[in-house]
């Protein structure tokens, strides 16, 4: 199946790789652009792959490798060690000196040198032919009285005279013995480690830290994204398999221990040529149809320049015709504002914009759904990314009037991943469920439009429904009124054919560099490589930054350097649809990766402005605080860490945003998504390109550089302290601020009587727990760098089992079953694949954001007050069994 024709042709022209430039470290097509200094770079990364050299061939204590001429054959002679007679003085001298320098000769011993010689020209045949069977101690002198052994001696064989050893032979056997016998009784008593000093790792971590900070190389980021975005790279397409490959060729071309991928085969659906069209039918004095498509971005494209056409993701086939309604941005207050005012929207096509608290375009369509709509179209109003906020493309990086923005309408909030094999990796054998009635799934087509063609709908609503209030109102210019729409309004055809696969093939890339201390736990490391279109800031700045960090950490492990735990990087496919690549993965490894899985480190946007933000779980902040305090603000003249702080920062929550969802919240996996965030751009859109990013965004590339260099020092925290900085601490005192949020929220919706006392009991204990786990490792820090940095046998066991606790915490906050007979369901109720009690996407709001306590937050929305009750103490008694893991 993987050598199928995909469905998704859009490039015909695309140049498909030979083996060579799949796996080369560079494109072909930028080969020519390299300046010399990268030359020099590649060169001298490639100088330090080579480590048998000819410059090692002289070893320290002086000691030349024989030559060829020096090796004399047994036939030519039976003195194998004979030095030759015309060997001249000087050379004699010469030899004797780098014998004396091995430790062979002794300079100082009584003999002479003519003795010496003759001893040195015996051959090893005559040395243990000539030995005597009766040996001769040599005599002793001391002034002290001895006991008579002579019954002893008499009996024992004789040395021959010029083998009896000296007393400076003598006094280093007994030194040596004296050693070893001390060596071994320190070994027995743990004052020295196992293996190495400084946990196996013989490089400092702060110089490892400053290489890497030193290492970053901005043109080869610059090449990086222009390369990435030198075609469109659409979920399941040829454009993201050939990407695929040349990441996996930059892998290599890294250094990297290991390469893995995968294949999945998984639901995905394409426009059909002719299949889309949105037009006025009724009446016919107002007939119209929209453009559609955007304009073509490059005045003279390339063959691989090509634009994909503009669609939703997972959308529903078919057509719709009905009244036109306009309901602002779609949420469910937006729809009972309707509602109230007697305007009714079933059998409608609704017009709603992007934007607004309904974040999630997939819960757009679904609330025109649930109302009884027939069809729903999303526009860009400019009011949100538009030439209301600043210059257009090309002129400002703001999107154009006939800029789309394209994107999934799948309900990730519901299931993430194959939406037809869900909690279950999508094998080619795997079972399916329907798509038909598939609760990921919007039952109404959908299409997305610019402002521009929404212009035409909008205008032709005057008169229609009631006049809208200023809240409603949006930025498109040349509306001289803005109106609702009701069952009188002009009828519009939605027709949206797509070609649909159950079994589209996807393509996961994988590369890890191995721990030396505990190889099978793991720092995973993602960024998802495909893209509506050319996709320079969502996701490719973060894709070229990954590939400089890898870079990076493959120039340190050229000197010799090993993390402590193992670090596996992945480019996933398909997160654009609904996070399908990194879900099927860890639906194919959930068992290993609750196992043995430390963190997840997510890039997906790197750059789109100069503000720093990071989303994750509480264990990060310690690392992630650390990291701020060592990178300067490239715009301001401060730290990340002061610019952090002056702003008012916080690790925010993970919601169902990009590649972090199954590891965190299915796999309890610890995760965190950081990038630098800034105003709007023609997100999604085929103006989302390297010419935009270069002039607007980051014209000097030292966002970028900055993100390589906090992204490689996080790594770093992680993968080579002794002692994983993660701090319990930081979590006990999150989850204590979110039982407050719950307690405001469910008096906020009316449920005075709602008891939170087991989640506070839980939250209590948990707090008295991790002062006690947290305060082991100051013990650690004494005994160890107190007495020079060696760790004894027992400290290490106890570390390793230490870190082990703090990786599987958030394993335990699972809800699994417990025991073999436990057969009651798990999972967040009618959402199971979410199993955290603390992370989950927000189903009932925006649909992105993250809901805390996920399990009794949806029992308040639902306003079922006992099931509500019922899930708190699911979630308390979880939280309490976590909290005991930390001691026991």
């Amino acid at each position: 199946m993987v050598d199928e024709k995909h469905l998704y042709d859009a490039h015909e022209h695309l140049p498909i790789p030979t083996y060579e430039e799949a796996t080369s470290s560079r494109p072909s097509s930028s080969q020519s652009r390299l300046g010399p200094s990268e030359i020099s770079d590649d060169a001298e990364r490639q100088g330090l792959l080579g480590l048998a050299s000819t410059s090692t061939s002289r070893r320290r204590n002086g000691y030349h490798a024989p030559s060829v001429q020096s090796v004399r054959s047994s036939e030519d002679s039976d003195d194998d060690l004979d030095l030759p007679e015309v060997m001249a003085e000087a050379e004699e001298g010469a030899l004797r000196r780098d014998i004396e320098e091995m430790d062979f000769l002794d300079a100082e011993a009584a003999e002479d040198g003519a003795a010496r010689r003759a001893r040195m020209r015996m051959t090893l045949s005559k040395r243990f032919s000539s030995f005597t069977t009766k040996w001769k101690w040599p005599a002793f002198s001391f002034s002290m009285p001895w006991p008579n052994f002579g019954w002893l001696t008499d009996r024992l064989p004789r040395i021959p005279e010029q083998y009896r050893p000296g007393w400076s032979v003598i006094a280093r056997l007994i030194g040596l013995f004296v050693i070893v016998s001390l060596i071994y009784l320190l070994f027995v008593s743990e004052v020295l480690p196992v293996g190495n000093n400084a946990f196996g790792q013989p490089f400092n971590p702060e110089w490892v830290r400053s290489f890497a900070q030193g290492s970053i190389q901005k043109p080869r980021i610059i090449e990086n994204l222009r390369h990435i975005t030198s075609y469109d790279h659409v979920a399941g397409s040829e454009g993201s398999l050939y990407l695929g490959k040349w990441i996996e060729g930059r892998f290599r071309a890294a250094g990297m221990d290991s390469i893995d991928h995968d294949f999945f085969h998984v639901y995905l659906n394409y426009p059909k040529e002719g299949g889309r069209r949105v037009a006025i039918i009724d009446p016919p004095d107002m007939a119209w149809e929209a453009k559609l498509e955007e304009d073509s971005v490059y005045e003279h494209p390339t063959p691989e320049q090509q634009q994909t056409p503009v669609f939703h993701g997972l959308s529903k086939s078919g057509n719709a015709t009905g009244p036109l309604i306009y309901a602002n941005y779609g949420s469910k207050e937006d729809f009972k504002r309707l509602a109230d005012s007697h305007i009714d929207v079933t059998g409608s096509i609704i017009l709603v914009r992007y934007g607004g608290t309904q974040t999630d375009r997939g819960m757009k369509v679904k609330a025109a759904q649930d109302a009884g709509a027939v069809g729903c179209l999303i526009y860009s109003d400019p009011q949100e990314d538009g030439f209301i906020k600043g210059a257009p493309w090309p002129n400002g990086r703001w999107r154009p009037r006939d800029g789309v923005q394209r994107g999934t309408v799948a309900l990730t909030s519901w299931i993430a991943g194959d939406v037809l094999t869900p909690g279950y990796a999508s094998t080619m054998e795997a079972d399916r469920i329907s798509k038909d009635d598939n609760p990921a799934l919007v039952k109404i087509p959908s299409l997305p439009l610019s402002w521009s063609d929404a212009q035409k709908l909008l205008a032709a609503l005057k008169g229609h429904g009631e006049k809208l209030p200023e809240e409603w109102v949006g930025g498109v210019p040349d509306i001289a009124e803005w109106w609702s729409g009701d069952k009188t309004s002009p009828k519009v055809l939605l027709q949206n054919f797509q070609d649909e696969s159950e079994k589209q093939a996807i393509y996961n890339v994988m590369g890890t560099f191995e721990g030396i201390e505990s190889k099978k736990k793991k720092i995973i490391v993602g960024n998802h490589r495909d893209s509506w279109c050319f996709g320079a800031i969502d996701p490719g700045s973060g894709t070229a930054v990954m590939l400089e960090v890898i870079d990076i950490l493959g120039a340190l492990r050229a000197t010799g350097w090993r993390p402590l735990r193992t670090i596996e990087f992945a480019s996933w496919d398909a997160e654009e649809y609904n996070l399908i690549g990194s879900t099927e993965y860890v639906e194919s490894r959930m068992d290993a990766l609750r196992a043995d899985a430390i963190a997840y480190i997510n890039v997906d946007v790197g750059v789109s402005g100069d503000e720093i933000y990071a989303d994750g779980s509480p264990l990060f902040r310690h690392a992630w605080l650390r990291v701020l305090d060592r990178v300067a603000d490239p715009v301001r003249n401060k730290t990340l860490r002061e610019v952090w702080d002056q702003s008012g920062n916080n690790l925010g929550g993970l919601g169902a945003g990009s590649d972090y969802v199954a590891f965190q919240d299915m796999a309890g996996c610890s995760s965190i998504d950081f990038g630098f965030n800034g105003p709007g751009y023609p997100y999604h859109s085929c103006y989302e390109s390297f010419e935009l990013l270069e002039r607007f965004v980051d014209p000097h590339f030292n966002l970028h550089k900055t993100l390589a260099e906090v992204w490689v020092l996080l790594i770093l925290e992680l993968a080579q302290e002794p002692i994983m900085p993660y701090n319990m601490d930081d979590y006990a005192a999150a989850i204590k601020g979110h039982i407050d949020d719950l307690d405001k929220f469910a008096r906020a919706i009316g449920n005075v009587d709602f008891d939170v006392t087991p989640l506070r009991k839980a939250s209590a204990k948990f707090e008295k727990n991790a002062k006690k786990f947290t305060g082991w490792e100051d013990f650690w820090y004494g005994q160890v760098y107190g007495t020079g940095g060696f760790e004894s046998n027992t400290l290490q066991v106890h570390r390793l089992a230490h870190n082990a606790k703090m990786s599987d915490f958030e394993s335990h906050l699972l809800d699994l079953p417990q025991g073999k007979g436990d057969k009651k369901p798990h999972g967040i109720p009618g959402r199971e694949q979410y199993k955290h009690i603390l992370f989950a996407p927000d189903a009932s709001g925006s649909g992105y954001d993250a809901a805390f306590f996920p399990f009794v937050r949806d029992a308040l929305d639902a306003r079922d007050w006992k099931l509500a009750q019922e899930q708190l103490q699911k979630s308390a008694d979880i939280l309490s069994r976590a909290t005991d893991s930390l001691l026991h």
